[in-house]
């Protein structure tokens, strides 16, 4: 017990004397600002207006009305597609010549929509405003064309919409797609820090022989405070600066992230073991952490991978630590309800670390050289 806090308390007032981990903060706060606004607002559409009919009049107001579009007038098709290409709007919107007298006649009517699919966020809130402005547009001849049919205002109302839904918010995750994706960014930011950092020590540790286990045990804890301040920071602090909704406490948070950083102690250990030499451990960290990011289950869901794919994700301590954190920070899920996640990490923690001291064992040149002679 005293070689262990001995070894914790070196290694900690070390690193506090050094704090290179603080880049982190700074890095991370970088990267996130993109998230600031927590969703797009004003975006530029060009609207090509070739009917100049009180319908298409009225869905250009409809389309100003909605809270994340602006409606930019053009003259012509070219000078629009022009300016699309250029960026300077995000769609076009054509408004077909004769609009109005086809609605009135009840025949099929298409807008063409010309989108920038480089910025799938801003394309599918367009493509939702747009379906939305038409929807009411729509709405508004159908009830006059049913009026002059000889039906009230209440029966084409009821005919038009039969229920009236109310929608309410169970698990709200914040105002956006960002606010789902920004926990997921700060859990492989946490992971790939953590993993780095645990494997400069195993590293050290392995480059002095083969130390007693209460110095490796040391070592490593003393990685586990300063990855708790950056939880705090980066779960609790900085998220609410950004103005997102956390529903988790500060030691709720504590309490869920630290047997995520025990899991990734653990696949430190046994990453170091693996591939032994030190520039392959760093090339290998360089390159997997995209890969990573994508198989977390943060940017497509875990559940529509291949079996053999979703069982490696399920394999990886950023899948359940995302799921975990944004589940219980975001979406104000019940500590209880996370429990399973909690206890995968812990096995997936024992597991890495028993695997990599095996492994550590085998290699061991003195048990070789016993295994040799006898």
């Amino acid at each position: 017990m005293k070689l262990w806090w001995q070894t914790l308390t070196n290694t900690l007032s070390g690193m506090l004397q050094k704090p290179m981990w603080m880049m982190l903060i700074g890095s991370l706060c970088l990267m996130s600002v993109v998230y600031m606004h927590g969703t797009v607002w004003d975006l530029p559409v060009a609207v090509v207006d070739q009917d100049h009919s009180p319908a298409s009049r009225m869905l250009i107001r409809q389309l100003n009305a909605t809270p994340k579009m602006t409606a930019v007038i053009y003259p012509g098709l070219p000078e629009a597609q022009r300016d699309l290409g250029l960026r300077k709007v995000f769609a076009v919107l054509v408004l077909p010549q004769d609009l109005e007298k086809k609605m009135l006649a009840g025949n099929a009517v298409s807008l063409p929509v010309f989108g920038d699919a480089t910025n799938r966020m801003a394309n599918g809130q367009i493509q939702v405003d747009v379906l939305a402005a038409w929807q009411q547009v729509l709405g508004h001849y159908n009830r006059a064309l049913m009026q002059q049919q000889g039906f009230s205002a209440r029966q084409a109302a009821v005919v038009l919409t039969p229920f009236i839904g109310q929608t309410q918010d169970l698990f709200n995750p914040g105002i956006s797609f960002a606010a789902i994706v920004f926990p997921g960014l700060l859990v492989m930011m946490m992971q790939h820090t953590l993993l780095i950092a645990s494997v400069r020590v195993n590293i050290t540790l392995r480059s002095q022989g083969q130390p007693p286990l209460a110095v490796t045990l040391g070592a490593l804890s003393a990685l586990i405070p300063v990855w708790l301040f950056l939880s705090l920071v980066l779960f609790g602090l900085w998220p609410w600066l950004l103005g997102y909704r956390q529903t988790a406490t500060l030691p709720e948070l504590l309490l869920l992230t630290l047997p995520f950083q025990l899991a990734v102690l653990g696949l430190g250990k046994l990453v170091t073991e693996c591939l032994h030499r030190i520039e392959h451990i760093y090339l290998s960290l360089s390159f997997i952490t995209t890969p990573v990011y994508y198989l977390s289950g943060t940017l497509w869901p875990v559940q529509s991978m291949p079996d053999w794919v979703r069982g490696f994700a399920m394999m990886l301590p950023s899948t359940w630590g995302t799921r975990m954190i944004a589940g219980v920070n975001q979406m104000g899920l019940p500590l209880r309800e996370v429990s399973g996640d909690v206890m995968m990490l812990l096995l997936l923690g024992a597991g890495y670390a028993l695997l990599g001291l095996l492994i550590a064992r085998l290699r061991d040149p003195r048990r070789r050289r016993k295994t040799a002679v006898s």
